[in-house]
């Protein structure tokens, strides 16, 4: 079976694990352990006797549920089936333009979607190879200044907070790059993480901007990868345009209940943010205390770690003695087999996790 490119390939880790897929503790999918809040779950429920209909093609209720949430009219949203359909749809519009800057290392997804539509790519790291050294916001800057002299015809996608690193960009770090590319789409799957007080959303001066795009994924924060939903927030001419291109009833019936509920139960995501900073906490420290580990520091919900060791073949000790699976970053060629992802999980996975690892690390200074 061939290595996954993305996390939470629970066939293939339970392969080699040789044990059942429910058997393995997932650390390699960065999805909170706190849900589906129940509030969902009753909402798929109650809308199984309409699954002999067709959804409501315009996603009405969902795309005001959607604009409550974020204060905006539902003109200027889109629901999906997952970011990654909305990805896609911008991949189109990206490669309409003389180049697109990618910040780098960068989610595998943004290269899939700007080949499919043979888009020119232009990587700026954020990471140095030589060193090892994992940017900051003055890398931002660093972009603005040295690609200042790029055609008005290129366009920028980027993540925030980071994937693979973790790192949370300021509001006013970005401000200047939407003056400079002429499309600029943030990914903000993992913003959700942040508590209301610290995140750094555009999406409140989205209206200014007729050439930024956000996305957003509804899928992590709740616990709900299974069915896939996600939105894009735009200008609304751009995403009817973004409507005419795919194809018809993207979002099922019970992904949209399940949405609209989510949304509502303010109680779920005021128990994620109470809960976040303090088990990365505890998972970093515990990580930092292993001989041969350096976790970096994160907004979202898993953290990026250099290993002193392959990479992959601590993903196969963790897999076939513990069934514990991490995610390798083997697919960002800037950190190749000297980093892993974790997602932070509950107190008793982390710390079996975290013992592993000890062990695995005792056991090869043993030897």
């Amino acid at each position: 079976m061939r290595q996954p490119d993305h996390g939470g390939n629970l066939a293939w880790a339970a392969a080699l694990a040789g044990c059942p897929a429910d058997a393995i503790v997932d650390f390699s999918a960065s999805i909170s352990p706190l849900g589906p809040p129940q509030s969902a779950i009753a909402a798929i429920q109650s809308q199984i006797s309409n699954l002999r209909h067709y959804p409501d093609p315009d996603y009405r209720e969902l795309r005001l549920a959607l604009g409550h949430f974020h204060q905006l009219p539902l003109e200027w949203i889109l629901p999906g089936n997952g970011s990654a359909e909305l990805l896609t749809l911008a991949g189109r519009e990206l490669a309409q333009l003389a180049a697109t800057v990618l910040i780098t290392p960068a989610f595998g997804d943004y290269y899939r979607t700007l080949k499919a539509y043979h888009a020119r790519v232009l990587e700026f790291p954020l990471v140095s190879v030589e060193s090892r050294v994992l940017g900051t916001e003055c890398h931002l800057t660093q972009l603005h200044t040295q690609h200042s002299g790029l055609s008005t015809n290129c366009a920028l996608l980027l993540n925030n907070p980071h994937n693979p690193t973790g790192k949370l960009f300021t509001r006013e770090a970005i401000l200047p790059l939407l003056e400079q590319f002429a499309l600029v789409v943030v990914d903000e799957a993992f913003m959700d993480f942040v508590p209301p007080d610290e995140e750094q959303s555009l999406i409140p001066i989205v209206a200014e901007y007729p050439n930024l795009v956000i996305l957003r994924s509804l899928t992590k924060f709740y616990s709900l990868p299974g069915l896939r939903l996600g939105y894009a927030i735009a200008q609304p001419d751009r995403l009817q345009k973004w409507q005419l291109w795919r194809d018809p009833w993207p979002v099922n019936t019970l992904a949209a209940a399940a949405a609209i509920a989510a949304l509502e139960d303010r109680e779920f995501q005021a128990q994620t943010w109470q809960w976040l900073p303090p088990a990365r906490e505890e998972l970093f420290q515990g990580l930092t205390a292993i001989p041969g580990l350096t976790p970096q520091a994160s907004a979202a919900n898993f953290l990026l770690v250099e290993t002193q060791q392959s990479s992959l073949e601590l993903q196969q000790k963790l897999l076939q003695q513990h069934q514990i699976l991490i995610r390798d970053c083997l697919s960002f060629k800037e950190l190749g087999d000297r980093f892993f992802r974790l997602a932070v999980r509950s107190h008793s996975d982390n710390q079996r996790l975290t013992k592993a690892l000890k062990t695995i690390a005792q056991n090869s200074l043993d030897h």
